[in-house]
């Protein structure tokens, strides 16, 4: 059994499993439970998650949950990030055959690899009801992020027709989350329909704001991208579902490093920034869990490991006792409540 030390009224911490993908599930659980973790972000990889057996055969269903029970652990969302890549991509090529399961992939032409990845992201949405989920965390691709960096210069009608294309795929998709009592929660991210504050504005506009369509609040590629993460999680209050947390460290410039990463790996320390785990990087984490705590969020706060310079077993466990001390008791003082509604 988990020895969560989670008090009443505080978010559940999560352990986001897609970088845990090459290990079984069931070990996984385990090691999330001895360090104190009260449930999983479960990605649709490896052998944690396959959502068309989770689909069409209830006992692999009920054996996930099983395996949760075992372990005192809960479900509180499910990622499809790497098939919601797929949704939008244009091109669609070798490197979407290296993140999607065969049966999205299929015989690799590109459109009916983005149609079946449209109906995998719809039976995302099911599955989480299944398992208890009310949250599907994920990507969307982008048929114009190719065109960031704005040259050679396109018109203003190939933009707009790249957020025609992404209400086109997603509002039947949208439909199925609605009707499933589900939310996605789209992680603003580079390579993405919505990657900073201004292009989810445009993402919002051209689905007229579904409820259904929410954000999965994680500060590590927007504060790569100089964007305030803070005000972010004010601004678009109405819309944060879920939370991962992802640390980034933007290393002091000394003429040669750019923000862009120059092709080389993580870790490397040519890179102009990285990721660094929890707490030891920029993020503002105080302030972030201020705000978070100002507009009444109580969903799951879910710890997401990519450092490439720290072993992941210390790290897991570090991170979820900086987070843990961070954490906020719901409002009950008549003061908290008035600050929580301002």
């Amino acid at each position: 059994m988990s020895d969560s030390l989670a008090l009443p009224g505080q978010p559940p911490v999560t352990l986001f499993t897609g970088q845990w993908a090459d290990l079984p599930f069931e070990e996984v659980c385990r090691l999330a439970a001895s360090w104190g973790y009260d449930g999983l972000e479960i990605a649709a990889s490896g052998d944690h998650l396959d959502l068309l057996r989770a689909e069409e055969d209830p006992s692999y269903l009920q054996g996930r949950l099983d395996i949760l029970d075992r372990h005192g652990l809960s479900v509180h969302a499910i990622s499809n990030h790497l098939t919601g890549q797929a949704i939008c991509d244009d091109p669609i090529d070798f490197r979407h055959q290296a993140i999607v399961r065969p049966y999205t992939w299929g015989d690799g032409e590109p459109e009916g690899v983005r149609q079946r990845a449209a109906e995998d992201m719809k039976r995302a949405a099911r599955v989480a009801r299944r398992l208890g989920a009310d949250v599907v965390t994920g990507f969307t691709g982008s048929k114009i992020w190719p065109y960031v960096a704005q040259f050679p210069p396109v018109p203003q009608s190939v933009i707009d027709d790249g957020y025609a294309d992404f209400a086109t795929r997603w509002n039947p998709i949208l439909d199925v989350f609605d009707s499933e009592g589900v939310r996605y929660a789209h992680e603003v991210h580079p390579s993405e329909i919505a990657y900073d504050h201004w292009t989810l504005l445009a993402t919002l506009d051209a689905i007229d704001h579904r409820h259904a369509f929410g954000v999965n609040w994680d500060p590590s590629h927007m504060l790569w991208q100089q964007i305030d993460v803070v005000a972010f999680i004010w601004e678009f209050r109405d819309r944060i579902c879920h939370v991962d947390c992802k640390d980034t460290r933007l290393r002091r410039p000394d003429g040669r490093n750019g923000v862009l990463g120059s092709h080389l790996p993580w870790g490397d320390p040519r890179r102009g920034w990285d990721f660094v785990s929890t707490g030891h990087g920029d993020v503002p984490w105080e302030d972030s869990f201020r705000a978070l705590r100002s507009i009444g969020y109580s969903g799951p706060i879910s710890i997401e490991w990519e450092d490439a310079g720290m072993d992941r077993m210390r790290g897991a466990a570090e991170a979820i006792g900086f987070v843990r001390g961070l954490l906020w008791e719901r409002p009950s003082s008549s003061f908290d409540s008035a600050f929580s509604q301002q």
